[in-house]
């Protein structure tokens, strides 16, 4: 369990209380919304996202499928889930938003493995009947593939539409290596057709390992061993072993960071050769 440590350093990464030096070990800060509100992402994302993705137009009835991973307590999770169906904060219908044109419903489902986290998230859910919160350690192979793999089995689905993965593989790289961060990627693009990824630059590895060591413990295992570097290491991967392309930056967060949209790709454009493809940075209109 985190502690509440109510402080941010110059660099927009919360400080660890040295009373309890594994605070920070996993990202899980237990008030971590109070200083990174969920608008600090908002309001880079159109509302309009699901539209423009195309899932408005769907025939099928199905409902839409969108995980949020290293939810924590829950309050992005509801923020976006409102946030793309366009109700009204105070709202606890769904089927109030016009934004899919009532036609589907959405679905949501946040994991973290900070059980504590989850139960607040659990307590504070306004949507029971379409958005779940579950623990799940996402870099536990088993573990993923018995949590995800049931949700998805009970929706009749082979995959989500949308994944967000918000400043999360920072943490899976300090505490699995380079490795564990690829096996991340990589798990995380065969669940999804979508991908809704920000990743910390390398200042905040070296904040966090700095953190790590003012609160009297050594580097994280893997600090010193890690060849992957930021965005550009993770868009390779993702685009040359996943099979996922980049169609849209966000901007930068207000700490910096990049808010990247990818998607899979077809068949097709996986065949393609590499010399005709036309890279596309922007959503069609």
């Amino acid at each position: 369990m985190a502690v509440d440590t109510g402080n941010v350093n110059e660099e927009g990464n919360p400080e660890i209380d040295s009373s309890d030096p594994g605070a920070a070990l996993f990202g899980n800060f237990i008030n971590y919304y109070s200083f990174n509100p969920p608008e600090n992402r908002l309001s880079l994302i159109p509302a309009s996202l699901l539209q423009e993705l195309g899932y408005s137009r769907a025939a099928d009835r199905a409902p839409l499928l969108l995980l949020d991973v290293g939810c924590n307590s829950g309050d992005l999770s509801i923020a976006l889930y409102r946030h793309l169906l366009g109700l009204e904060d105070g709202s606890s219908q769904p089927g109030a938003g016009g934004a899919l044109g009532g036609r589907k419903q959405l679905h949501l489902l946040g994991c973290d493995l900070d059980e504590t986290l989850i139960q607040r998230a659990q307590e504070g859910n306004p949507f029971p009947e379409t958005v779940t919160f579950l623990p799940l350690d996402i870099t536990d192979r088993g573990a993923r593939e018995e949590v995800l793999g049931s949700y998805l089995a009970r929706c009749g689905r082979p995959a989500f539409d949308l994944c967000a993965c918000l400043a999360v593989t920072m943490w899976v790289h300090l505490n699995h290596g380079d490795q564990g961060l690829l096996e991340l990627l990589s798990s995380l693009a065969a669940l999804c057709h979508h991908l809704l990824l920000e990743a910390q630059p390398w200042r905040c590895y070296r904040s966090a390992a700095r953190r790590l060591r003012r609160a009297g413990r050594t580097d994280f295992e893997h600090f010193k061993q890690l060849h992957v570097r930021g965005v550009p290491g993770i868009r390779g991967h993702l685009e040359s072993r996943c099979g996922m392309k980049l169609v849209r930056s966000f901007g930068h967060t207000a700490w910096g960071r990049s808010l990247l949209l990818f998607r899979r790709c077809c068949p097709k454009e996986e065949e393609e050769p590499s010399s005709k493809k036309v890279k596309k940075r922007t959503l069609p209109a």
